[in-house]
């Protein structure tokens, strides 16, 4: 243990074991549990307040108990360009990419246009209780400069990379083979494994990545060692078409990535509303997780994830929200969506139960992301990434919580109700970065032979 470190004392929830694999418990439940934290942010100990306490009579106690402990939440697909444009309703996927996203996104070729942008993406991730992220960056290399920048100065877990695209999109959007690899290489040696950050080779999707895109891809992911990858699949049945039009030599839309070796167990493909049988093998033999979007998938219009053929096929999935498509950061909103949905489905869905939401909102993310063995519950070993949900005396959220009748239906409820005015304080690695509405940015000095980053 680094120094002497701190003990919280808290009402605490986390969901450390797949509930969709598992027969225990669907979540774990201390309604007085001491957490004991080292002054580097590494759980150190665990259990009932009293016996951590006695076993470290000298550390500082900071009760919380007003509130509900939870890990930080993890969100697996969200657009940092898009923050602007969330809220645009009644289109398809294509037709909101070209009226909104689209001009939206060039708008970052201004480095100082995203850097705002930049600062409004992390806000409103502490702000939902989000530390831990696999953002969809910017197809320009100064605005993701100052997306890790950003990301850096309040210490969020972000993993993130030039998007990339030779065709289709609007010309200010494009790049070539050469650009995007030499660009991608600088970006990952200024900023992968920096601090709690880490880059993502991120084609924006096969319908604007030609097969020499891919080929570049693969061998920035191949010079970067431990970089992660990401991109779209199937989200609508338009894009589906098209990209079978463009590819015809590949066996589906899977197999335009997992032709060039992009996909693994650090690889994210968002949505996948339409997958055949044989792209769920594929993606379930490589350990490829699927970002689930419950909120973009319904905004969109682009159909009903079927959660029970993911599971059913062994394909990992975890919660995103998207954000310009979906209706906020919110990962408790993609919770709650989720499980409406779901339960629509019927006899096609996959029934969820409070610590299912609690798993796909944590520990499922943060193992999609492959820091599994870093965060996502509140073991000894894990950093400390939580939050403390202390609803406004009256909400509708504070009055559900002191009246409900069991631990899983007040879990139930923080789903149900809980939004960004409820999440009083977060901590990424142990700093509290937010606390009772203010946030507090992180000073952290660049590791020896960093170069300083552009833009």
């Amino acid at each position: 243990m680094s120094g002497a470190g701190v003990v919280y004392r808290a009402r605490a929830y986390d969901a450390p074991d797949d509930p969709f694999t598992s027969s225990g418990p669907a979540f774990r439940y201390d309604d007085d549990l001491g957490l004991a934290v080292s002054d580097d942010g590494v759980i150190t100990d665990r259990g009932p307040f009293a016996s951590v306490a006695a076993r470290l009579p000298a550390a500082p106690v900071i009760d919380l108990r007003a509130g509900i402990l939870l890990p930080g939440l993890v969100d697996t697909h969200v657009h940092f360009p898009q923050v602007r444009v969330i809220g645009a309703l009644g289109m398809p996927l294509l037709e909101w990419l070209e009226r909104c996203a689209l001009p939206e996104e060039e708008r970052l070729a201004s480095t100082s246009y995203a850097a705002t942008v930049a600062g409004e993406l992390v806000a409103g991730l502490i702000a939902a209780g989000t530390t831990t992220s696999l953002v969809f960056g910017s197809h320009f290399a100064p605005a993701v400069d100052a997306l890790f920048t950003e990301a850096e100065r309040f210490g969020l877990r972000i993993t993130s990379g030039l998007v990339v695209s030779d065709r289709v999109l609007p010309e200010p959007l494009l790049t070539t083979a050469e650009r995007s690899h030499e660009e991608a290489v600088r970006l990952a040696k200024d900023w992968h494994g920096r601090g709690r950050l880490r880059y993502a080779v991120t084609p924006r999707f096969a319908l604007s990545a030609s097969d020499e895109i891919l080929a570049s891809c693969a061998d920035v992911l191949a010079a970067v060692d431990g970089a992660c990858f990401t991109s779209h699949v199937n989200e609508n049945n338009a894009e589906v078409a098209t990209v079978a039009d463009q590819f015809p030599h590949r066996a589906h839309y899977v197999d335009t990535y997992d032709h060039h070796g992009l996909l693994g167990g650090c690889s994210v493909l968002a949505h996948n509303v339409h997958p055949t049988d044989a792209e769920l093998a594929v993606l379930a033999a490589r350990g490829t997780a699927v970002a689930y979007c419950p909120t973009s998938n319904a905004a969109l219009g682009s159909g009903m994830f079927s959660l029970r053929r993911h599971v059913g096929a062994g394909v990992r999935v975890a919660l995103g929200s998207d954000v310009g498509a979906g209706t906020g950061f919110s990962i408790f909103k993609e919770g709650l969506q989720a499980y409406f949905l779901q339960h629509l489905l019927g006899a096609d869905g996959l029934p969820l139960a409070a610590g299912h939401l609690l798993h796909l909102s944590t520990a499922a993310g943060a193992a999609a992301l492959g820091l599994g063995d870093v965060t996502g519950d509140l073991s000894p070993g894990k950093q400390f990434d939580a939050i403390c949900v202390r609803p406004p005396v009256g909400t509708a959220l504070d009055i559900g919580l002191r009246h409900a009748g069991s631990p899983e239906e007040a879990l139930g409820k923080v789903f149900a109700l809980a939004g960004d005015a409820d999440v009083a304080d977060v901590w990424v690695g142990g700093d509290q970065v937010a606390s009772g509405g203010f946030v507090r940015p992180v000073s952290r000095p660049a590791p020896a032979g960093r170069r300083t980053p552009a833009g």
